[in-house]
């Protein structure tokens, strides 16, 4: 396997204080700022589900986190997910009939990390090839803004 795409997100619980939810959004709010349209498109893939996805989540209170919860929220592949420590614990507003167990917002932060299968390597060195290519490609004939030439 080899890694696609790296997408962060941010997740937050106002009244709870459940750090799996602030997880779950935080995962929710990663996958909602990709379109990985490229895995059939360019890759060919036919099968999402091949895709191994490894989220880590980093928050307050790890040992609380329900990692079934959290791979819910993606739409493909098999997922593993890892709760570390870290986020936030900030105080907020302390409303008992929102559910609060006290005054705190609990705040994740999600990495969420494609991996594809290794059958696509040599399409995956291509890309990677191209890539560079285009970036070193996109630096000839920059003049800097003090005129000078490399």
């Amino acid at each position: 396997m080899g890694r696609y795409i790296i997408e962060f997100g941010m997740g937050t619980d106002f009244h709870g204080q459940d750090v799996s939810k602030a997880a779950a959004k935080a995962v929710k709010d990663a996958v909602s700022r990709s379109c990985l349209c490229g895995l059939s498109e360019v890759l060919r893939l036919e099968d999402l589900n091949q895709v191994k996805i490894t989220v880590t989540v980093a928050v307050p209170r790890p040992e609380e986190v329900n990692p079934k919860l959290v791979a819910e929220c993606l739409p493909i592949g098999s997922a593993e997910v890892r709760a570390v420590n870290g986020g936030l614990h900030l105080p907020g507003l302390y409303l008992p009939q929102f559910g609060d167990k006290d005054d705190s917002i609990e705040v994740a932060v999600a990495a969420v990390e494609v991996e594809i299968p290794e059958r696509n390597a040599v399409l995956k060195q291509f890309i990677r090839r191209s890539f560079n290519e285009s970036i070193q490609g996109s630096h000839e004939g920059h003049v800097p803004a003090d005129g000078a030439h490399p």
